[in-house]
C-alpha cells in the first residue's frame, strides 16, 4: 500500500526560552547544518550559542506566535489536512525537528499498512541542510525500525511547471494590490561551502554567477543555481522587466562566507536608489515562518522604513493556498497510479 509523508522544518514547542533552547541544539547539532567536526559543533553550539541564543530566539518567536500555537506547524497541519481531503492514499505529516518526528510520521503510516512511501521535503530547492537531513534520517529509520518500507524521494522542485504556475499566481495576487518600485526575492543563506561540497564534479561550482549558468549535472544538487532558476521562471511568467527585481540571501551565522549579496544590506541601501515602495517574497519556504513572519516581515520592513522607504510588503508564501495543495496532490496522484 502506498502513503505520502510531508516534512517541514519544524518548530520549538512554545515561545520560550526553556522550549527554544533543546529545538535550537536538535537543529544545530545536526550535521548537515553545522558540518564541522562533531566535538568542534558541540563547542560551538553547546559550549557558545546556546548559551544566549535561546533568550533572544524565544523573543523573535514571541513576536509570530499564534493563539494555535507555531504558525509554521498550524500551516503545515492545515495545508496536510486539504492535500488528504485530495488524495485518496494516506498522506501524513512531519517535522525534520521537534516533536512531530519523522519516526512518527513513518509510524502513523504504517498503522494504516503503508509500505511504499512517498518522501515529500517541503523545500522547492535542494540543499544540505535541509533536503539531504530529511533523506539521510529517512533511510536511517527505514533501515533500522521500517524494514518491510520502501522510500520514494522527491527531488527539489524548483522549476517544476506547476510549481512556478502556482508560485507565481500567488506572487500576482498580492501585486495586484500593491503599487511597487522593485520586487525582491529572498532566499534563505547557506555557506558557500555547503555548494561546494554538493558539486558531485568537485570543480564546476565557482560561486561567481557563470557557473549557474553553464548547463551541468551539478544543477540536480546546487541550492544556488536552483534559486536564480525559480527566480527567473517565475519572473518570465509575470512579465517583470529587469531593473525592477533582484535576489538575496537572508539568514545566516557569523564566522563563514554565505552566500552574497545579504537581504538586510541590500534593503537598507534600496531607498537611497529611490526604490520608495518594495515588495520581498521568499520562495525558498512553501510555508510562512519565523524567517518570513519575524526576519523580513517585521525586521526587514522596520530597517527599509528607518533608510527611508516609504511602503513594504511582505508578499506570504503560498502556505494552505488551494493552487498549492492541489499540485502536491497532483504529484501525490500521478506518483500513485
Amino acid at each position: 500500500m502506498k502513503g505520502v509523508l510531508l516534512v517541514n522544518l519544524g518548530s520549538p514547542e512554545s515561545p520560550t526560552a526553556k522550549d527554544v533552547k533543546p529545538y535550537l541544539d536538535e537543529f544545530l547539532m545536526d550535521k548537515y547544518v553545522i558540518d564541522v567536526p562533531f566535538l568542534l559543533r558541540a563547542l560551538l553550539v553547546r559550549g557558545i550559542i546556546l548559551q544566549t541564543r535561546p533568550k533572544k530566539s524565544a523573543a523573535a518567536y514571541a513576536r509570530i506566535w499564534w493563539d494555535e500555537g507555531s504558525p509554521l506547524v498550524v500551516i503545515s497541519q492545515r495545508m496536510h489536512k486539504k492535500v488528504q481531503e485530495k488524495s485518496s492514499i494516506p498522506v501524513a505529516l512531519a517535522m525534520r525537528y521537534g516533536t512531530m518526528t519523522i519516526e512518527k510520521g513513518l509510524q502513523e503510516l504504517r498503522e494504516k499498512g503503508v509500505t511504499e512511501v512517498m518522501l515529500l521535503a517541503l523545500y522547492p530547492q535542494y540543499a544540505m541542510a535541509s533536503t539531504t537531513t530529511i533523506w539521510e534520517l529517512a533511510d536511517d529509520l527505514v533501515r533500522t525500525k521500517f524494514p518491510e518500507m520502501i522510500l520514494t524521494k522527491v527531488p527539489a522542485f524548483y522549476n517544476k511547471p506547476d510549481y512556478i504556475q502556482a508560485l507565481a499566481n500567488s506572487i500576482k495576487k498580492h501585486l495586484d494590490t500593491f503599487e511597487y518600485d522593485h520586487l525582491l526575492f529572498s532566499y534563505h543563506g547557506i555557506p558557500k561551502r555547503h555548494i561546494r561540497k554538493t558539486d558531485v564534479t568537485k570543480s564546476h561550482c565557482a560561486i561567481d554567477g557563470s557557473c549557474c549558468n553553464t548547463p551541468s549535472p551539478v544543477h540536480e544538487f546546487c541550492y544556488r543555481h536552483q534559486c536564480y532558476e525559480t527566480t527567473k521562471q517565475v519572473v518570465k511568467l509575470l512579465g517583470i522587466p529587469e531593473g525592477k527585481y533582484s535576489q538575496t540571501f537572508q539568514s545566516r551565522l557569523a564566522g563563514d562566507k554565505w552566500l552574497t549579496p545579504y537581504t538586510d544590506v541590500e534593503v537598507n541601501k534600496m531607498p537611497e536608489k529611490g526604490i520608495k515602495k518594495l515588495a520581498v517574497v521568499t520562495p525558498a519556504f512553501v510555508s510562512d515562518c519565523l524567517e518570513t513572519l519575524e526576519e523580513i516581515a517585521m525586521e526587514a520592513n522596520e530597517q527599509f522604513l528607518h533608510h527611508g522607504g516609504e511602503e513594504f510588503m511582505a508578499i506570504p508564501c503560498m502556505n494552505d493556498g488551494d493552487e498549492w495543495c492541489g499540485v502536491v496532490a497532483n504529484w501525490i496522484k500521478e506518483w500513485s497510479k
